[in-house]
């Protein structure tokens, strides 16, 4: 746990709160629910530090310097804000400060959008985010495309199934491009950066398409 006096004394920027959603547990790794996780373990590995400390219910690390908090919520996804919530209180931070990265059914798989906020689309774990920020939407999020679910598929089975090869191509790849994006979110932050990157992304995705056609 990083105390708060230390932002006060030490950083002249306003730290960063970065938030992955998905489930505890070697049950869930690779499953599509958990890009989220996979996401802040990229970043993290990115700049080289390990996300073994808990703090808030959430496997925490830290950046020096920039500052960013990095959580992954031990609470399961449906109750991922009661994570958030208090991690964004105890460090005081106004929500535009905080990023969310979660899995999208309405994307195609690896395509990605930075939004500086929204509604929750039925995301039950974001809708969990929501509620403990007293129902405030005014926080960026990074949706992670992950597909729809082929034919009649119950969407919850969908969710919890590992990626196929195929897939796990997309996903890495869009994890890289994802890395960048918030490394250009530190560097300009979140307006002008989403404006390159959503872009891009959608050239992504109607590449995706021609390539289904």
């Amino acid at each position: 746990m990083i105390p708060r006096r230390y932002f006060c004394s030490s950083c002249s920027a306003q730290p960063w709160l970065f938030v992955g959603l998905g489930n505890p547990g070697d049950k869930y790794k690779g499953t599509r629910h958990n890009v989220g996780f996979e996401l802040i373990d990229a970043f993290a590995k990115s700049v080289g530090i390990s996300m073994d400390s808990i703090h808030c219910k959430a496997m925490f690390g830290f950046v020096n310097g920039v500052p960013v908090f990095l959580a992954k919520p031990q609470t399961y996804m449906n109750l991922s804000g009661e994570s958030s919530g208090p991690l964004a209180a105890y460090y005081k931070l106004p929500l535009n400060r905080v990023i969310v990265f979660h899995d999208d059914m309405q994307l195609p798989c690896g395509v990605l959008r930075l939004n500086p906020n929204g509604g929750h689309g039925g995301h039950k774990g974001l809708k969990s985010v929501m509620h403990n920020y007293r129902g405030n939407t005014d926080f960026p999020r990074l949706r992670i495309g992950i597909g729809r679910p082929p034919g009649q598929m119950d969407p919850k089975a969908f969710l919890l199934q590992k990626f196929n090869a195929t897939a796990s191509e997309r996903i890495d790849a869009a994890l890289r491009e994802g890395v960048y994006a918030l490394e250009q979110v530190l560097a300009k932050g979140v307006s002008e950066s989403a404006r390159w990157f959503n872009t891009d992304q959608k050239y992504k995705h109607m590449r995706l398409q021609n390539m289904a056609a």
